[in-house]
């Protein structure tokens, strides 16, 4: 794949949140957890996890978590990525939390962007209730979800979010 080719599939990911309900092959799951493996991470320690939740009656109680977001329940599968405040916290202190939360946000970009590859789609979901979330899935004190990631076949939309220019975001040298 050539830059041009790199940019393309870019932007030609989206969020999107209906889906048909089709059963995502394990294959494909196993790909997009292999792929996670391979994001950078601060020290190399992985400070996430991640938690397969593919069950109607557990999606719906996550959704319920997520403030009610229908697509949530509709989803073929969630990855409730969760960073992992220990393993970074034990080689770096205190600033080992921020480390998790960045490793666990690359981590599930590269889910997002596995499964884009996989021909599915997803949607990223921040708002949810973090107590709620966690007791849930039994996650121990040690572990925060981040974000659920929606995975199903979808309807792409008609168009794309459009963008900031680029040059809004960046600055040289100072602010």
């Amino acid at each position: 794949m050539d830059s041009s080719e790199f940019l393309e599939f870019l932007v030609s990911r989206c969020s999107v949140r209906e889906y048909d309900g089709r059963e995502i092959p394990g294959a494909d799951l196993t790909f997009i957890l292999d792929c996670a493996s391979t994001a950078p991470s601060a020290g190399n320690l992985e400070a996430w996890d991640v938690v397969v939740v593919d069950g109607e009656e557990e999606q719906e109680r996550m959704a319920e978590a997520a403030y009610g977001q229908e697509h949530v329940a509709k989803a073929s599968l969630l990855l409730v990525v969760c960073a992992n405040y220990v393993r970074s916290m034990s080689r770096y202190g205190d600033r080992g939390v921020l480390f998790a939360i960045e490793d666990a946000t690359i981590a599930c970009t590269y889910m997002m962007l596995a499964a884009h590859a996989r021909r599915l789609h997803t949607c990223w979901v921040g708002s949810f209730q973090d107590e709620e979330v966690r007791q849930l899935l039994d996650l121990p004190s040690h572990a925060r979800p981040v974000a659920i990631l929606c995975i199903g076949v979808g309807a792409s939309p008609g168009s794309y979010t459009e963008r900031m220019p680029v040059v809004e975001h960046v600055h040289y040298q100072s602010w």
